[in-house]
């Protein structure tokens, strides 16, 4: 199975509410790669590589964000892998 990349821009009350901390636990249990970073536009990044299903079940858990999180948008976009990540960090 080759691995690919997803770049999420997730909007709404996501900053302030362990976004990040909750987005990269998640992503380690998926197995996953890359970082996930806060925006200055009060948007959160997510640029994650690894399977399509793992990677898809990580978009479907930003739709929700950890409990102190109000998700109202998610706009993902599918690229090809860069290889260039190892392990996933919070930026």
């Amino acid at each position: 199975m080759s691995n690919e990349q997803r770049h999420l821009l997730v909007e709404g009350h996501v900053q302030g509410v362990s976004f990040r901390a909750y987005t990269e636990q998640k992503a380690s249990e998926l197995g996953l790669e890359g970082y996930v970073r806060n925006l200055t536009d009060g948007r959160v990044e997510v640029v994650a590589e690894g399977p399509e299903d793992r990677l898809r079940q990580l978009e479907d858990w930003c739709w929700q964000g950890p409990p102190a999180a109000t998700v109202s948008l998610v706009r993902g976009e599918a690229r090809p892998a860069s290889g260039d990540f190892s392990g996933f960090a919070i930026r």
